[in-house]
């Protein structure tokens, strides 16, 4: 794949640079069709001394023309990535994982939780709902970021009361002119407690997070049938 455009959405400090990269395929190449939530393993050859490494897919799936990723600098490889210019190209396998079906939950309830860049695969999600808002109930994003300054999508996030999908946006850390939820996603859920009646939640993030988020539902009196996972 040959990288397109790299919008850099934080550059707090050289440790904490989160980007949006977009790729379209080579020449006599084509992207594969994915599910949300999905992953690929991505290596670029002209550093073949970094290991390749799996990320998020953050697109929509109804246009395979184009991969995008979020994808936070963290280590070498995810850091040569943010660092990319338009032409570089990487070479990507996949996509693998179970992602999430949603073609299984339609005339549900969905709840979309996850935290800083956890939340690139309910990115994927999120854009399917849109084209397919008829097929599903009440939509609900719980997307936790340390703080304002690390707030990922925030027009985009904000634009989705368009197509009837709410979002809770809370911060670990506050600030005076923060008017929304303070600490973590689980306790805006838990504020909130939504039914567990035909409902459904799909969690992406990290294992702490994921296991956080999964008791509070549990509390809610939702089952493990009801939470899913895309990995």
């Amino acid at each position: 794949m040959r990288l397109i455009q790299n919008e850099r959405l934080t550059d707090l400090s050289v440790d904490e640079v989160v980007s949006k990269l977009t790729f379209i395929a080579l020449p006599h190449q084509t992207l594969p069709d994915f599910q949300t939530g999905q992953c690929v393993r991505l290596h670029i050859p002209a550093v073949p001394e970094l290991q390749s490494g799996y990320f998020a897919i953050a697109s929509s799936p109804h246009d395979n023309s184009t991969y995008e990723f979020v994808i936070k600098a963290v280590n070498d490889l995810s850091t040569a990535l943010t660092q990319m210019v338009a032409g570089d190209e990487v070479e990507a396998e996949g996509p693998m994982g179970k992602g999430f079906n949603l073609t299984e939950q339609k005339g549900k309830n969905l709840i979309l939780m996850g935290v800083g860049t956890g939340i690139a695969p309910l990115r994927s999600v999120w854009l399917d709902i849109i084209k397919n808002r008829s097929d599903f109930g009440h939509v609900t994003i719980y997307a936790g970021f340390l703080s304002a300054m690390h707030h990922l999508l925030t027009d985009e996030l904000q634009s989705l009361d368009e197509h009837d999908i709410q979002v809770s946006v809370s911060l670990t850390t506050g600030h005076d002119d923060w008017k929304g939820p303070v600490g973590f996603v689980q306790h805006a859920l838990e504020d909130d407690a939504p039914s567990p009646e035909n409902t459904v939640a799909c969690l992406a993030g990290m294992n702490v997070m994921v296991d956080a988020c999964t008791d509070s539902l549990f509390k809610l009196g939702f089952s493990q049938e009801q939470i899913l996972l895309n990995f």
